[in-house]
């Protein structure tokens, strides 16, 4: 029995498709082997069936021996119930193999993206992903499902060959030559059925990139009146993909119409030479019956290659795929001789815009241009694109640090953060202690009647980026989720910009005392956030030009005053 999701899926060859397609292969070995055994034995009784058949007829029928006739019956019964059996287990091993390869897939592309972190977004689309997770998976699961029948149609095609050389060398060559033969007819359309599907798998990817865009940003569009736009841009693209699909479905329906008609040929020029042989006395009425059977059989051999040949080459495109997201490299390494962590209770220093924040106080960010904030915060994070050792924490540059070290150290939880699908409890719990520590979240981010208006409180199933919250619902699991990590600094990106004032006010004096002893970083202009903090920087053009209290601010710096209060906005 095994265990999924695995407990690691292992480092993966990404050079090139075909290599990642073999890595997946070797390590998923022994069920493979297993269900390629299980395949051979499986198909080559339905191969043998003809034979025994045949001589059932013969030696049985024909020579009117009662005793060889039930002996050649019972053989056939023992045969069908092996055939059985190993069907059975064929198919066990197939859909293990289906699964794992599923699995697999999806803990390295997840594993992949945590590894990349911000830099997912800025290297690939939320589409490709997605189109990974939606069909990619499928496409390499089947290329391991058909592999069992794939071994036993190449076994059993090599054994009904010798066969019938044993009883004619003429159809043992026909068939040891003819059925080659077939699949280089079919051949020719394989190459251009993998382009296709290669440019519908780009084209559905972008789909759903857009489609997600557009779920995303739902209220925005409605705001400004651009729900038809989006509207036509999406029909556009998804009348593309139905023409790439269909491309492909032409094709794809003349390799399956081949797949009948081909081997169909091939069984009737089987059939009629066998017939001439026997009326010609060359073989015996047994021989024809048998040759009858393995005309009927040796399509599923056929069929199970061009099979294999069409989702070896969907699986090269989905792996395609995989290798280029596998390949994309985080903004951030590990220096090559890191430097241990600082202690406890130590300073964080900004050198670019001269912001410090020393060890245990709470202090908030106040920016001109605002857009200057996420990228303070970024900067903070070690989330840049492009770091610089210009952000220290106790006199170490973040940049020398390993990124694990600077990950459990400083935590940034901005605007853009979501809530992953499943159970409440789990998204929330980052630490995997659980218990107090999420309830006391929760009340810091006066979040307690989210969870008293739940009726399965913790237990309830979130759904994809929490959509069944309202904007102001998850903005409070999300900070509660950054307080249940408890780090050693935490920046907060406008954590209350979607709350109302009460609320806000709530969640001001409950964060400071939550984060008593603790570096805390809130970005904000809100006054109620303003007042509730030990000092307030305030920066323009990126360079801290001021610092004190909030209310030291309101009385010195007018820019400030203008900023927190709306004053500019006032006496428009």
């Amino acid at each position: 029995m095994i265990a999924l999701p695995l407990a690691h899926p292992g480092t993966a060859d990404h050079r090139t498709p075909l290599r990642f397609l073999w890595w997946m292969a070797r390590g998923q070995w022994r069920t493979l082997a297993g269900g390629m055994a299980f395949g051979i034995v499986w198909m080559s009784c339905q191969a043998v069936l003809p034979a025994v058949l045949g001589r059932a007829i013969d030696r049985g029928v024909a020579a009117r021996d009662t005793s060889a006739l039930v002996a050649f019956a019972g053989l056939m019964l023992a045969i069908g119930l092996l055939q059985a059996f190993t069907g059975i287990m064929r198919h066990r091993f197939a859909v293990t193999n289906w699964l794992v390869a599923a699995y697999r897939t999806v803990q390295l592309t997840g594993r992949h993206a945590t590894h990349l972190g911000g830099t997912l977004p800025r290297k690939v689309s939320t589409g490709e992903v997605v189109a990974i997770g939606n069909s990619d998976i499928s496409h390499l699961g089947q290329v391991m499902d058909v592999s069992a029948r794939f071994s036993g149609a190449i076994v059993s095609f090599v054994l009904v060959a010798v066969i019938l050389l044993q009883t004619s060398t003429t159809l043992g060559l026909l068939v040891l030559l003819g059925v080659p033969g077939l699949m280089l007819l079919i051949g020719p359309l394989l190459s251009p059925l993998q382009r296709r599907s290669a440019a519908q798998r780009q084209l559905l990817g972008d789909l759903s990139n857009t489609a997600t865009d557009i779920v995303g940003g739902l209220r925005v569009l409605r705001g400004i009146g651009g729900e038809q736009v989006f509207l036509d841009r999406y029909k556009r693209e998804s009348q593309a993909t139905r023409r790439a699909g269909v491309e492909v479905a032409r094709l794809q329906s003349v390799l399956d119409a081949l797949q009948v008609f081909l081997p169909g040929l091939f069984v009737v020029a089987v059939v009629w030479l066998g017939a001439r042989y026997a009326v010609e006395g060359r073989i015996s009425a047994g021989d024809l019956v048998a040759f009858y059977g393995y005309s009927a059989f040796l399509m599923i051999p056929l069929r199970t290659a061009t099979e294999f040949a069409n989702k070896f080459i969907r699986a090269k495109v989905s792996a395609t795929r995989v290798c280029r997201l596998l390949a994309i490299e985080p903004d951030t390494h590990d220096p090559a001789e890191p430097a241990d962590p600082p202690a406890t209770g130590a300073d964080l220093l900004d050198a670019r815009s001269g912001l410090r924040v020393p060890a245990g106080r709470m202090v908030a960010v106040v920016t001109e241009p605002s857009e200057d904030a996420v990228r303070l915060a970024d900067r903070l994070g070690m989330c840049d694109p492009e770091p610089t050792a210009e952000v220290s924490l106790g006199g170490v540059p973040l940049t020398a640090m390993r990124r694990a070290d600077v990950r459990r150290l400083v935590v940034v939880s901005d605007t853009g953060a979501a809530l992953f699908s499943g159970r409440l409890g789990d998204r929330l719990d980052t630490t995997g202690e659980g218990g107090d520590r999420v309830v006391e979240a929760l009340r810091t981010a006066s979040a307690e009647d989210i969870l008293q208006a739940l009726p399965d409180g913790l237990d309830t199933q979130v759904t994809e980026r929490g959509r069944s919250f309202s904007g102001g619902q998850r903005q409070r699991l999300v900070l509660a989720r950054a307080l249940t990590a408890d780090p050693e600094v935490l920046v907060l990106v406008e954590p209350t910009s979607a709350v109302d004032a009460h609320t806000e006010a709530r969640v001001a004096a409950r964060l400071r005392q939550a984060r008593a002893g603790r570096t805390t970083v809130v970005t904000t202009s809100s006054p109620l956030l303003l007042d509730a903090v030990d000092e307030v920087a305030f920066l323009r053009d990126g360079v801290v030009v001021a610092t004190g209290t909030h209310a030291d601010l309101l009385r010195s710096e007018p820019a400030y005053r203008a900023l927190v209060t709306r004053e500019a906005v006032a006496t428009s």
